[in-house]
């Protein structure tokens, strides 16, 4: 069986002191044009660790110093080819980060951030996720319900394992 070639990633759950996650707009030109809410964060250079991937992408995409080691919350595998472009899959290690409500703006330019895709940035209630109807899509798709466990449970003992 040949060896599958996944895009390891890092990404914030960055959460203010009333439970809004701050997401990123994903305006995704491939396949079909679809527009993915997802948490900041990006790939791991070679020779980085996902914690120092995790610090740089956060200032980049939307301004904020981490202080400390954040908890690792949530991990996901994605096996499938398209899923991350000249990827196999991806794999996502998901921290949670808390933080009082700020205007997020990072380092990347308007071009740069358009460069990666990113067309935009909101801070969103649980609630708001849950009840959205719209043709955007989130990632993970079971957003709302992942993040009112982890609010109302707490970080768990061991990164829980997500699906698509």
């Amino acid at each position: 069986m040949p060896a599958v070639n996944l895009r390891h990633a890092v990404r914030a759950i960055v959460l203010d002191e009333d439970d809004c996650i701050l997401l990123c707009r994903f305006e995704i030109p491939e396949p079909a044009g679809a527009v993915v809410w997802a948490a900041p964060g990006g790939g791991i250079e070679p020779g980085e660790t996902p914690l120092a991937a995790l610090h740089r992408e956060l200032q980049e995409e939307v301004g904020l110093a981490v202080r400390g080691d954040p908890p690792h919350v949530w991990h996901q595998e994605v096996v499938a080819p398209g899923h991350a472009a000249g990827y196999d899959g991806v794999i996502n290690d998901y921290f949670l980060v808390g933080t009082a409500r700020f205007n997020p703006r990072g380092t990347l330019s308007d071009d740069e951030l358009a460069a990666e895709n990113i067309s935009g940035l909101k801070w969103w209630h649980p609630r708001e996720v849950a009840s959205y109807d719209g043709p955007d899509l989130f990632s993970p798709r079971d957003l709302a319900a992942l993040l009112t466990a982890l609010i109302t449970s707490g970080v768990p003992t061991h990164p829980v394992l997500l699906g698509l």
